[in-house]
């Protein structure tokens, strides 16, 4: 069986694929496939173009069309379903991959025993990969997490961002539901469900780049109309965003019986930054507006969440922004804020 499935849930942006096509092919690893699902986008012609002239010269790629729309969490789910290595690997059609990545998610879990999901360190870039504009290196060194509650909730909100999380195929078949779809956060419904079972890893190397500034495709499919708005984020999108990220959460909880719920609530909130920030440039009403959806979703019983707004108010988003990362860069990870279960050395 191949190791590792990079699976690409495509949606136009075909003229950015190869140089994500090309970031997999430069890999030094050969143990894995790359599976394509174009969801009845717009560029589709262009897109099969890429992926033929692609074909050409490599065995390693396999293309599928959609019949219809799914959304970007169907279209995950199909190419979960199509994949057949022993992990898969999510890659946003307009991401990249850095050189050593497919290794270093390999030895992670062949390091490890029962690992079920892998918590890459990732950067963003704006324009060029060269201008990085942020990095999310969570932990200090490899660590490993034993299944259970506290290893789901420590990964829950880190795998938002989708490129490189990697996640055990079979567990992620075995939990496969259609009931989130529309909400754009498949993933991390199989990554909650799949940690209380099996083990994490979060590994300290930057294996992928996201592409930080991207115009948002959500919103064209029958399960994402009229919660999102293709092309922009609304204030009203962003709040039926975090209502998704913690209706899966209720539902986990629920349905496995584990409280899983409130701790959830408590780590987004304590990390809510970027979340707030998000329509800060919007005037103050619309701004006010927004912190208010979320502070009645609980986050308000957070006192970052309070920080964060006063300092968005009184420094400003670019100061705040360059104040963040300054700290990260200084501490070499992302700090660790609340009682955040942060795992057993992992080598």
């Amino acid at each position: 069986m191949t190791l590792i499935s990079v699976c690409i849930p495509a949606y136009n942006r075909a003229a950015v694929l190869p140089e994500l096509l090309d970031s997999i092919l430069a890999q030094d690893f050969d143990d894995y496939e790359i599976v394509i699902c174009d969801d009845c986008s717009r560029e589709r012609e262009q897109i099969r173009a890429v992926v033929d002239s692609y074909r050409a010269k490599t065995d390693k790629i396999r293309y599928f069309e959609n019949a219809d729309n799914l959304g970007f969490d169907g279209n995950i789910r199909e190419v979960v379903a199509r994949a057949s290595g022993q992990y898969v690997v999510f890659m946003g059609n307009d991401d990249l991959m850095c050189a050593g990545a497919l290794r270093h998610i390999a030895d992670a879990v062949r390091r490890h025993p029962n690992v079920g999901v892998v918590l890459r360190s990732y950067a963003a870039f704006l324009g060029t990969p060269e201008n990085i504009v942020r990095t999310a290196r969570y932990f200090e060194g490899e660590k490993f997490f034993p299944a259970g509650v506290p290893t789901a909730v420590t990964f829950y909100r880190r795998c938002v961002v989708i490129p490189g999380v990697a996640v055990h195929r079979e567990s992620a078949a075995k939990v496969a539901t259609d009931r989130f779809d529309g909400t754009t956060l498949y993933q991390i419904y199989l990554v909650a469900n799949i940690l209380l079972e099996r083990n994490g890893v979060s590994i300290p190397e930057i294996v992928t780049l996201y592409r930080d500034g991207g115009i948002p495709e959500f919103g064209n499919s029958a399960a994402e109309r009229g919660k999102f708005v293709p092309e922009t984020h609304t204030v009203d999108s962003s709040l039926t965003f975090m209502r998704g990220m913690l209706g899966i959460a209720a539902y986990v909880e629920e349905s496995r019986g584990v409280a899983i719920y409130k701790p959830i609530v408590r780590d987004i909130a304590n990390y809510s930054y970027p979340i707030i920030a998000m329509h800060v440039e919007k005037g103050p009403r619309q701004f006010f507006r927004y912190v208010r959806g979320l502070a009645r979703m609980g986050f308000w019983r957070s006192p970052m969440f309070f920080v964060y707004c006063v300092l968005l108010m009184t420094l400003g988003q670019r100061r705040v922004d360059r104040l963040i990362e300054r700290v990260k860069l200084w501490m070499g990870h992302t700090p660790v804020l609340g009682r955040v279960y942060t795992g057993e050395p992992g080598r």
